[in-house]
């Protein structure tokens, strides 16, 4: 069984939904590393009771992301923050030394624009959550 960081972002948001049974395993699978048989031995089941309560809370996860997308969003303003950052820093250092032209700053304040109403449309639709 491959762990993957996605479960571990997953469990970030949605964790409260599992129970707390549930929400010990996927922590300690994916959070702490631990293999199967070390959990199987701090909660006192065996290795195939941790194997499925991975499962089947992996599949709680991604039935939750699937119809929320709290994750998905959350990762997309991330990469756009990011590139504002960016856009800014250039926008700062670069033409502090006018290295800029004036069309290479128009397209970076149009990029900037473009970037804030897209943060500003998902939080439009994370309200109607």
């Amino acid at each position: 069984m491959e762990k993957s960081m996605e479960f571990s972002y997953l469990l970030d948001f949605y964790g409260e939904m599992l129970t707390e049974k549930q929400r010990t395993v996927m922590e300690q699978y994916y959070n702490e590393d631990l293999s199967l048989a070390e959990i199987a031995d701090n909660l006192s089941i065996s290795r195939q009771g941790v194997r499925d309560a991975i499962k089947h809370s992996e599949g709680i996860l991604l039935q939750l992301e699937q119809a929320v997308g709290m994750a998905a969003r959350h990762k997309a303003l991330a990469r756009q923050v990011e590139r504002l950052q960016i856009l800014t820093k250039e926008l700062r250092f670069n033409n502090r030394e006018n290295r800029l032209t004036s069309i290479r700053v128009e397209q970076i304040a149009a990029e900037m624009l473009e970037l804030l109403d897209q943060i500003e449309t998902q939080e439009e639709l994370t309200d109607g959550v």
